[in-house]
């Protein structure tokens, strides 16, 4: 570390030298940082004078990495996110009593939800947050303790668990049921109007899928009502919009409950399941133990 410490003129140089490369900006580095753009200027100054190297190119609105500071900038940002995730397990270990756990709208809303009081009586310690997203999120990079996820279980930069497996049976409203399929089958499910689910983000079988699981070759001609999330899917069969595709794990309370029915028995089981994961890379603190272990003692499998 003697040697780093003759290379590098103060740690800080190595925070406003990130902001710069990563915002290709000064002015931005500095607003950034609550510093003046005088002073980010000559933090870069030094290093590079000491460094003997030059790392950025300065252009008229912005600074533009050299080869150099590409190189420099990618050690640089590695070994600050390292940092920081440390700093902030420690932190949590110290004070934290939170712990979020990324899921879908749809898992929140209809999964975790009807369950939270009973999480409160099981673990009363924990300040459990859910943070809703589009898209499966980098747990370790954004400092997130636990995710759900859908897969076969084999994520490299992950530990898992299943918590339910992939059981996918239509699902529509009690009213819609008795006026527009009052004998169905198949063949009439194929012809009526069917609610499709189009995530941009998470791949997910569709009813071409669930039709060929049934032996029957579906095309669809673009008819019926399109959602992009699948919360809203289930909200508009609940409508009486149409028929969705039900992933059971989500649904079957609310067909417990009167409020959906499957109007077919058919059903389509994947060998995909449901997860609860966290990183391989940052051990889990105590709290984040005792949700997991809590999801896993609510799993239907």
């Amino acid at each position: 570390m003697r040697s780093l410490r003759k290379l590098i003129p103060s740690p800080g140089a190595l925070f406003v030298f990130e902001a710069a490369g990563r915002l290709s900006s000064f002015t931005r580095a500095a607003e950034e940082l609550n510093v003046s753009q005088a002073a980010v200027s000559y933090a870069i100054k030094q290093l590079e004078e000491t460094l003997g190297q030059a790392l950025f190119r300065r252009q008229h609105r912005k600074v533009v990495l050299t080869e150099t500071g590409e190189r420099f900038f990618y050690d640089v940002s590695i070994g600050l996110t390292h940092i920081r995730r440390s700093a902030e397990a420690l932190h949590q270990d110290r004070t934290g009593r939170h712990v979020t756990i990324s899921v879908s709208t749809a898992f929140a809303s209809q999964w975790m939800l009807p369950r939270l009081a009973g999480f409160h009586a099981d673990c009363p310690d924990v300040d459990l947050r859910l943070q809703t997203t589009d898209r499966d999120s980098d747990l370790a990079m954004e400092g997130i303790g636990l995710g759900i996820r859908r897969g076969r279980g084999d994520w490299a930069a992950y530990h898992s668990a299943l918590i339910a497996t992939e059981d996918i049976r239509p699902i529509c409203s009690p009213d819609y049921l008795a006026r527009e399929l009052q004998d169905p089958t198949l063949e009439r499910l194929a012809r009526t109007r069917l609610i499709h689910l189009d995530e941009p983000f998470r791949e997910r079988p569709g009813w071409r899928e669930w039709f060929a699981a049934q032996g029957i070759d579906y095309r669809s001609r673009e008819e019926g009502l399109r959602l992009n999330d699948y919360a809203l899917v289930i909200q508009a069969a609940q409508e009486g919009e149409g028929v969705a595709l039900g992933w059971q794990h989500l649904t079957h309370r609310l067909i417990a409950q009167g409020l959906l029915v499957n109007p077919v028995r058919e059903t389509l089981q994947s060998e995909f399941g449901f997860y609860v994961v966290w990183p391989k890379a940052i051990a889990l603190i105590p709290h984040a133990e005792e949700v997991r272990d809590w999801l896993l003692a609510q799993a239907e499998i």
